[in-house]
């Protein structure tokens, strides 16, 4: 019977880990990767202590005081979620079950599909969610990125370093991304935005050959010859093992209250998988934080 299980290797997962072990709680960690979406993430810039950082550069500083504490830590992937008749709560992975006095769900997020012909195919064939991960895989190769916020804009971005010309297809006429990655878009010159568009199909033999698209005013289509296309239209909570047992919002966020509880006692949740107003790595830290300390009083209090 561990003090506390957090789930989720992500800022949010690793800080409440370094709280919960100053507090001398008995913790567990479990993930199915480490990480999170920090490790799809090039450049980051608005990370207190580091004027720019990678997002693999800033895990492993995670990682590295995580491992000055005896946190033990199972990269196992969570399928559900039992709630004991006496509050303790029972987690069942494949390859084993594990029992807490308290929870914390750090989960974090993972990219949204398009839902499109085509596009399951032909992933990892042309399609991709990460285009940090797969875009030198692109060098030279005309592409296309679906999405119109910060890390479609991002992508993008950073593919127009490697590729001769990027479409970037963008649902509505304006984007919902920050100034400063809109004032650096405008200098690169091999961005061809295709704003009012939708996808509406990814086609090709082995390889992923052209995306089609419809302009929503008008209902006409067109083929873009590509070979690689970046799905950046948002993120989806991992929360499906928690549905009916946890209150969730409408985007299946996990709905907490200022101090990080939900409506289950002894079950907090932080970070991204939350329904915090703002999807930001310090954030989802402090979230962390917070909810670690929070498990810590719950527990010091049933005592």
């Amino acid at each position: 019977m561990y003090d506390l299980i957090i789930i989720g290797g992500g800022p949010a997962g690793l800080t409440a880990a370094v709280y919960a072990a100053r507090k001398k709680m008995d913790t567990l960690l479990l993930t199915k990767e480490f990480g999170g979406q920090l490790m799809w993430t090039k450049e980051i810039e608005n990370y207190m202590g580091y004027q720019f950082i990678s997002g693999p550069e800033l895990m492993s500083k995670f990682e590295e005081q995580v491992k000055r504490f005896a946190v033990l830590t199972k990269y196992e992937e969570v399928s559900s979620l039992k709630v004991r008749d006496d509050g303790t709560f029972l987690i069942k992975t494949e390859e084993g079950e594990y029992e807490g006095k308290t929870v914390i769900a750090a989960m974090g997020k993972r990219p949204r599909r398009l839902e499109v012909p085509g596009e399951i195919e032909f992933t990892g064939r042309g399609v991709s969610y990460c285009a940090t991960c797969d875009g030198p895989l692109f060098a030279d190769k005309v592409v296309a990125v679906v999405g119109g916020g910060n890390s479609a804009v991002q992508a993008a971005l950073e593919l127009s370093d490697i590729a001769p010309t990027v479409y970037l297809i963008v649902r509505n006429n304006t984007y919902n991304a920050d100034p400063i990655l809109l004032d650096k878009m405008k200098v690169a010159k091999n961005i061809v935005e295709m704003k009012g568009y939708v996808s509406t199909g990814i086609f090709g033999d082995e390889l992923v050959e052209k995306i089609t698209i419809s302009e929503i005013a008008s209902g006409k289509t067109q083929d873009l010859a590509v070979e690689g296309v970046f799905v950046e239209v948002g993120l989806e909570p991992n929360s499906e093992f928690l549905q009916d047992i946890v209150g969730m919002n409408q985007e299946g966020e996990l709905v907490v209250d200022c101090r990080s509880k939900t409506n289950i006692p002894g079950l907090y949740a932080a970070g991204d998988v939350t329904n915090g107003p703002d999807k930001q790595i310090v954030i989802a830290a402090g979230d962390g934080a917070k909810s670690a300390l929070m498990a810590y009083d719950y527990l010091l209090h049933r005592k």
